[in-house]
């Protein structure tokens, strides 16, 4: 047992620790309730975004202690100068508005320069302005402004195949639609119509998706067998317009369930022939997407995404038979990342594709053949990952990037920018500081300005040329002495070994501003261990809502990455492969020891740890498997059985079909093991993962005669649990890692 494992003196340190002081006090409630407002805006000179308005010429605005500052910078000229005069704009903006404006704190957004920066168009929250840069004149724009309205679609939104949508053939002499599960078209000029498909019937329709060929003689086509419906439903229980509950419901397809299945058509328009694609290729189907032609229509091509995610292909269907072939036949045993590292794009000139591949170990871009699928050469290579392409050069026949892992003395998971040749000659690094970047290129990637920071340093932003990566402007240090002053204290970048001894786990812990290294202190991990992702912050910020305040309560808490997330190599990935339950326990476990054994004012003995969605998952099996180690836990929003939440994310790990390893990692199937202290906060609206899987793990655990918490908020979504979760978070750490009362509500949250 690894607690047993104890050296007797770091008990008796914390026995004398606990004899010698308090925590989790009502003074160190009220700290971590305002401690997000102490930190707020004191990081001047950090400026957020970049603006260019030309290939030379950008305007920013830099926070500064007496507020925002426009400025203007001349890449070619390296000079950097106040974009207007604030002062006389907040003169003519005063009269407009009829209300004092002060120039520090202009009201406007959406600037625009003209081409010869003589004017300037911007907007306030109901009007739309021009200001004459000489005269400081300001005229409304006709129409005003009304700020766009977004539409908050649902996630599980899915396209429908049976709309009544017409396509326009590219040469605007017909229109392409389904009428009775069947193809038509319709003579623009005529009306005519002529049925191209008599094989359509309601149980396996021609959908509205259509794509005709650039020269407009023919058209692809496929039809839809559907597949299954699956509905999750909640009840909403105090609705704001109505006394009465209300009953949702959402589409929502889970594992195993039937999907749709695809079948491509061929149709010649003169002949009216129909050339029926065969489906071998393609059989298995989760997905087939990207159908797109050939720019001289001699064929189109499309992705096949196969159940499970093993194979994934990139197929070309002959237009003269219909025949297909494979271009791209992208295997793997454990995965295909189609999520988050697919990346394709066509050298249509060329008649070559650049396509990302985990295939040599690591996420990496090759240059194949678009006729034959042959690899022509690697472009990136090496033992780190390919993170995004940035721009694709094909006059320069050059690839922007980023990636991470480049230096061997720094933070693996940093992201610097890159360019390299086609032929995977001439890398070049455009970034060498050590820092998490973020890169803003001029529209002719001539320049560009870098930010970079990382967790306890400071940004800074630098404007640099592409030819030869030198400073040209320092642009901003950011100033944290505010900060300081408030007694901020930064993150520490942490690691250790993890459970092979020789891979780097990195992680971060944060100490209460209030922190004594003759104190003890329990740990609190803050855990979200999907796979899709790496989730440890790189970038400078001045508070984390889920670390911050806990710490501030008494606890040093952690964040830490473990084998199974992204952004390494796909083995450090592939340990999450049908073994969610993992979740890099065996890494976090040994990163906290080590973390510990440097530091004993960590209390190994009292840990504790929270997350929400995947992360409620996580923490959950903390519990239900690693309760060796782990006290308490607060999950919130679990997906607790991974058969009970949405399919595309589950089956891109767990796989398909559903094998007993969904049950191993379930935390409802395995409830009985579950050791320690337990809240579960579900939102009863969570349409993200089914507020069933909660319920289900609550209902295992009772019939397991475990005591646990639960805590369910009327009205909320998918979600942490809002103020009121945060609440009962904050008290149960207390409670069960302390010991101590909470002090009651009314004296904290006033």
């Amino acid at each position: 047992m690894i607690k047993a494992k104890k050296n007797i003196s770091v008990v008796l340190i914390l026995l004398v620790g606990v004899m010698s002081y308090s925590q989790g006090t009502l003074k160190e409630y009220q700290k971590a309730n305002t401690v997000d407002s102490l930190f707020k805006n004191k990081v001047f000179k950090s400026p957020k975004e970049f603006h260019w308005v030309n290939n030379t010429i950008f305007w920013y605005i830099s926070n500064t202690k007496n507020g925002n500052e426009f400025l203007l910078v001349d890449a070619k000229q390296e000079k950097q100068i106040p974009a207007f005069n604030q002062e006389r704009l907040a003169v003519s903006l005063s009269e407009i508005l009829d209300k004092e404006i002060i120039s520090k704190q202009l009201p406007i957004e959406n600037l625009e320069f003209s081409k010869d920066f003589s004017h300037l168009v911007f907007t306030t929250d109901t009007l739309k302005i021009s200001c004459d840069l000489k005269s400081y004149e300001l005229s409304k724009i006709q129409g005003g402004y009304q700020k766009p309205q977004r539409r908050n679609a649902y996630w599980g939104d899915r396209f429908d195949e049976q709309s009544k949508r017409e396509v326009k053939s590219p040469d605007l002499l017909n229109v392409a639609f389904i009428k009775n599960y069947n193809l038509y078209i319709k003579n623009i000029k005529t009306q005519l119509e002529t049925q191209l498909s008599y094989d359509g019937s309601k149980g396996f329709y021609y959908s509205s998706y259509l794509e005709w060929s650039p020269d407009s003689r023919k058209i692809m086509a496929y039809k839809v067998r559907p597949g299954e419906e699956h509905k999750i439903y909640f009840v909403e229980s105090s609705p704001k317009d109505q006394f009465q509950p209300k009953l949702q419901d959402r589409d929502y397809l889970k594992p195993g369930d039937q999907l749709p299945f695809k079948s491509p058509q061929l149709f010649d328009i003169a002949s009216k022939k129909h050339l029926v694609i065969a489906t071998g290729l393609f059989q298995e189907q989760y997905e087939l997407s990207d159908f797109d032609w050939k720019d001289d229509s001699s064929a189109f091509t499309f992705e096949f995404n196969q159940r499970g995610h093993q194979v994934y292909r990139v197929l070309e269907v002959n237009a003269a038979d219909g025949k297909v072939k494979v271009i791209i036949d992208e295997t793997s045993p454990t995965f295909v990342n189609y999520s988050g590292k697919k990346y394709r794009y066509n050298l249509r000139k060329a008649n070559q594709i650049i396509w990302a591949s985990e295939r040599d170990g690591w996420n990496h871009l090759y240059l194949i053949d678009a006729n034959t699928g042959k690899v022509k050469n690697q472009i990136t290579k090496g033992n780190w990952p390919l993170r995004e392409v940035i721009k694709v050069d094909e006059v320069n026949h050059q690839i922007y990037f980023t990636a991470s892992g480049l230096d061997k003395n720094q933070d693996p998971y940093l992201l610097h920018y890159c360019r390299i040749d086609f032929d995977g000659k001439n890398f070049k690094r455009l970034t060498t500081e050590e820092g998490n970047h973020k890169v803003s290129f001029s529209p002719d990637y001539q320049f560009y300005v870098d930010q970079y920071s990382s967790v306890d340093k400071a940004p800074v932003t630098l404007l640099k040329s592409v030819t030869n990566s030198k400073v040209n402007v320092k642009l901003q240090q950011a100033d944290i002495t505010d900060l300081l002053n408030a007694g901020w204290r930064a993150p520490e970048v942490f690691t250790a070994k993890g459970r092979d001894g020789k891979t780097d786990i990195w992680g971060i812990i944060v100490r209460p501003t209030t922190f004594d290294p003759n104190r003890t202190y329990p740990i609190i991990e803050y855990i979200y261990a999907g796979p899709q992702d790496s989730f440890v912050p790189k970038n400078f910020q001045p508070y984390y809502w889920s670390m911050t305040a806990l710490a501030e309560l008494g606890f040093i808490v952690v964040q830490i990455d473990g084998m199974g997330t992204s952004n390494r190599s796909k083995a450090f990935h592939d340990v999450c492969w049908k073994n969610l339950k993992d979740g890099g326990f065996p890494d976090r476990k040994l990163w906290m020891q080590a973390a510990a054994a440097k530091y004993p004012y960590m209390n190994i003995n009292k840990v504790g740890i929270h997350g929400t969605s995947a992360g409620g998952q996580n923490a959950g099996a903390a519990l239900v498997f690693n309760s060796d180690f782990y006290d308490v836990a607060v999950s919130s929003c679990g997906c607790h059985d991974n058969r009970m939440d949405k399919m595309w994310w589950n089956e891109q790990w767990m796989g398909y079909p559903i094998g007993p390893e969904y049950e191993a990692c379930s935390n409802t199937a395995n409830a009985a093991q579950m050791g320690g202290n337990l809240m579960l906060i579900l939102g009863e609206l969570d349409d993200n993962v089914d507020p069933a899987s909660t319920m289900q793990f609550a209902n295992a655990l009772i019939k397991a005669n475990k005591n646990f918490e639960l805590v369910t908020i009327p009205g909320m979504g998918h979600s942490a649990g809002g103020d009121y979760g945060e609440r009962k978070r904050r008290d149960y750490f207390v409670q069960h890692l302390m010991g101590v009362t909470p002090p009651t509500w009314d004296k904290v949250y006033k």
